[in-house]
């Protein structure tokens, strides 16, 4: 039975027939003997040495099964390992014209991201996203929270009706989801602490490297919660990715950027805590300016922090850290008031360091029906169109709070990524739907 690459590189196995499946990756034949790069279905390689003659036909990417001895020869790349061929089976040639060379640019890496994804890059990068999603997972189980799946298809906006992308529904108009929050919110009274991982949509009209239409979500709502319980269940669930992305993806991270482990090796908790007063006073220290009406201007209490500003404000950062209580107005009508400053609200944002900015944003939500109901009018919604979830009001509403974490950027930051495309397997923008 054929075997994965890494399952054979060991030395037990060296001298033993062993039977691989996969690709060619690279291939570079001589006179005498054939080299071959051999790429599996987990992206792993190994040096594969056998005669000439019988590779003439080979391609890149072409489909093969091997048979052959394992030997170990520190010369051969990939950790020493290498095979030597007793026997070939072709699968299916592929054809010569294969797009995808050692070097492209980023706009044909994009058109053919459908191929694009065999390279060891994406192939790495791939590895680290499910390893981020897996030890989400593995956190939140151990925590003893409930995992649920909400609808993609909705009737009301949560992040403002602008940045909706409208859906025909059996001679209806829906919507994607921008967020799967207002659904959470309706969990946490029949099954307490919940989350999820779902697709969610922002119709923004943005060109920045940090902005996607379609990215991963995860998401979590808690009943009986505080701003400090918020914060230390985020920081607490962040610590734990990236002490198991140190521990268990260290190659991976120095395939990508032998950097990335340093700066990781740099987290601690607790993350620093600063008001969006004291970020806003350090913010003009340094002078930062805002663009607004074709104008230049001096930042000010009431601008939101936008992508110039985070990056000003976390530049000389090495941990994370947490921005709270933002003006009321600019934050979305679910923000709950707070008490002590009714011109601020409860909400909080974690802006990694680096200059990489927001990678999660959330609050504790108002449960006051008359208050929410005002502020969805402020907002310019329509309350019926929330009759729903202002009932989770109506009938024994309590304190609670809940957050949203893209994971696109945590693997941006994770991996020292100038631009989001390069981590998200199929890129959704402004300019691309396709493939």
């Amino acid at each position: 039975m054929f075997k994965r690459i890494a399952d054979i590189k060991n030395d037990n196995n060296v001298g033993n027939t062993v039977i691989l499946k996969g690709w060619i990756h690279r291939l570079r034949i001589q006179k005498q003997k054939a080299f071959i790069i051999l790429r599996d279905d987990r992206g792993d390689v190994i040096q594969v040495i056998c005669p000439s003659n019988i590779c003439q036909e080979l391609t890149i990417e072409s489909s093969v099964e091997i048979t052959g001895i394992l030997k170990k020869d520190p010369r051969a790349p990939e950790d020493g390992f290498e095979i030597q061929v007793d026997k070939m089976l072709l699968f299916n040639i592929s054809n010569k014209d294969y797009p995808i060379g050692e070097y492209q640019s980023d706009e044909i890496l994009l058109d053919y991201r459908h191929l694009t994804l065999r390279t060891r890059k994406m192939i790495n990068i791939g590895k680290i996203r499910s390893s981020i999603l897996k030890y989400s997972r593995d956190w939140f189980y151990s925590e003893n929270w409930m995992e649920i799946t909400p609808p993609l298809l909705v009737k009301s906006a949560v992040e403002g009706g602008s940045t909706l992308f409208e859906v025909k529904y059996f001679g209806d108009n829906a919507y994607l989801s921008q967020s799967s929050q207002l659904y959470l919110e309706s969990m946490i009274y029949c099954l307490g602490p919940v989350w999820s991982i779902a697709t969610s949509f922002r119709a923004e009209k943005s060109r920045t490297i940090r902005h996607l239409a379609e990215f991963t979500h995860l998401e979590a709502e808690a009943p009986w919660i505080n701003l400090d319980d918020l914060i230390g269940i985020q920081e607490k669930l962040i610590f734990n990715i990236i002490k198991n992305i140190k521990e268990y993806n260290a190659l991976e991270l120095n395939f990508l950027n032998k950097k990335s482990e340093n700066k990781l090796d740099k987290i601690s908790l607790p993350f620093e805590r600063i008001t969006y007063d004291h970020a806003i006073d350090i913010l003009r220290a340094k002078d930062c300016k805002i663009h607004e009406n074709e104008k230049t201007r001096l930042i000010q209490w009431g601008d939101d922090l936008n992508i110039e500003s985070e990056r000003e404000l976390t530049k000389d950062l090495q941990n994370p850290i947490f921005v709270t209580n933002y003006p009321l107005e600019i934050k979305p009508f679910y923000v709950k008031q707070n008490c002590d400053d009714p011109k601020t609200g409860m909400a909080v944002d974690l802006l990694a360091p680096d200059g990489y900015g927001e990678i999660s944003g959330g609050g504790i939500r108002e449960d006051d029906l008359a208050k929410i109901t005002q502020r969805i009018k402020e907002s310019n919604l329509d309350p019926k169109d929330y009759q729903w979830y202002l009932d989770l009001r109506k009938y024994g509403s309590v304190p609670h709070g809940g957050f949203g974490m893209g994971i696109e950027r945590i693997l941006r930051w994770i991996l020292g990524f100038d631009d989001i495309k390069d981590v998200i397997l199929f890129p959704r923008t402004m300019s691309r739907i396709t493939p």
